[in-house]
């Protein structure tokens, strides 16, 4: 079914202000205007971001409504789909990200915004344990764009967690998915949303 609800989810230090999801949103509003587009700023804590996704995303429609989620957002959007039924498209998504963003306890910049800083404190990397997901129940219900050029986690790594779903396993490109354009049309017919 066609979603008439997308909620997008940012990666660490990202904002809505990430190229995907300013990329996937201006198609929605000229291709899908009656899409209804989340893509909520994501606060620090792993459990203040998931409170205020469950609380928005409380009334939607169950059988018309899909998750994207792009590195750390896609560690929350497979905890997402799971919970929810939701299919998934998953943008180099993180597979253990407690232990990649270990290192990173301390005062950072946004990456969209470096004058803006925030705290990642020690708690934080416990709290990603929270929406761990063990066993994917449907993977037939994800779609992971996965590059091998990806700098800052292991293609092998997300290409083995997400190994019962759809993938589509790039040669190159980057962490960021620099070629999203290249990439934005399998992402859409996944969804439905495109012939």
């Amino acid at each position: 079914m066609t979603p008439t609800h997308l909620l997008y989810l940012h990666g660490f230090r990202s904002s809505p202000r990430s190229f995907k999801a300013q990329r996937l949103q201006a198609w929605l509003a000229e291709h899908r205007p009656a899409v209804h587009w989340w893509c909520p700023q994501l606060p620090p804590s792993p459990r203040a971001a998931m409170a205020l996704v469950q609380a928005g995303i409380r009334d939607w429609p169950a059988g018309s409504s899909a998750v994207v989620g792009s590195s750390l957002g896609g560690y929350y959007a497979t905890w997402v789909a799971q919970t929810t039924g939701w299919p998934a498209v998953l943008l180099n998504p993180a597979v253990d990200p407690a232990l990649d963003l270990a290192a990173y306890v301390g005062e950072l910049t946004a990456f969209h915004a470096p004058e803006e800083r925030f705290f990642f404190r020690a708690e934080y990397v416990a709290q990603l344990r929270e929406f761990e997901v063990p066993t994917i129940a449907h993977p037939e219900r994800l779609f992971a764009v996965i590059a091998k050029g990806d700098e800052v986690l292991d293609w092998r790594e997300m290409s083995t967690r997400y190994a019962g779903a759809s993938q589509r396993l790039l040669d190159g490109s980057d962490h960021a998915l620099s070629d999203f354009d290249d990439h934005l049309p399998h992402i859409l017919r996944f969804l439905q949303l495109c012939d």
